[in-house]
């Protein structure tokens, strides 16, 4: 993979984002992707487990938002890219991703990570006081 294929994909999941039902996930996803959406949750495994999560995930294709992203790194098959998404409009929620996207030889995704957060989350895990 190189950057140009790489801001391609992301363009391709976004319109994936942007276009009702789920059909198109298997031209940017492999039969067998795992998806992870977030670093400590269990991954979703295969293209029908993650239709299902692409669609309890967002509030249908018509959903408002803005996306950028900056490709990060690109070594081998494996990507990294920071990522902003602002919903609605006005804004009422945002989030910053890092994604790390390995590839297949065919250019679809095979394993996908990211790393979301949003404004007000705290940046240290709060202990239980006991």
């Amino acid at each position: 993979m190189d950057r140009k294929q790489v801001v391609g994909w992301i363009a391709a999941y976004e319109r994936a984002w942007r276009t009702p039902g789920t059909k198109t996930l298997a031209e940017i996803f492999v039969d067998g992707v795992t998806y992870r959406q977030g670093p400590y949750r269990s991954p979703v495994v295969g293209l029908p487990s993650l239709a299902r999560m692409w669609e309890d995930e967002r509030n249908g294709p018509a959903e408002v938002f803005q996306m950028t992203s900056e490709i990060i790194a690109v070594e081998g098959n494996t990507a990294v890219a920071r990522v902003e998404v602002r919903y609605a409009d006005p804004v009422d929620q945002e989030y910053r991703d890092l994604w790390i996207i390995r590839f297949a030889e065919d250019g679809r995704c095979a394993s996908f990570e990211e790393w979301p957060f949003w404004p007000t989350q705290p940046i240290a895990a709060r202990r239980d006081e006991s």
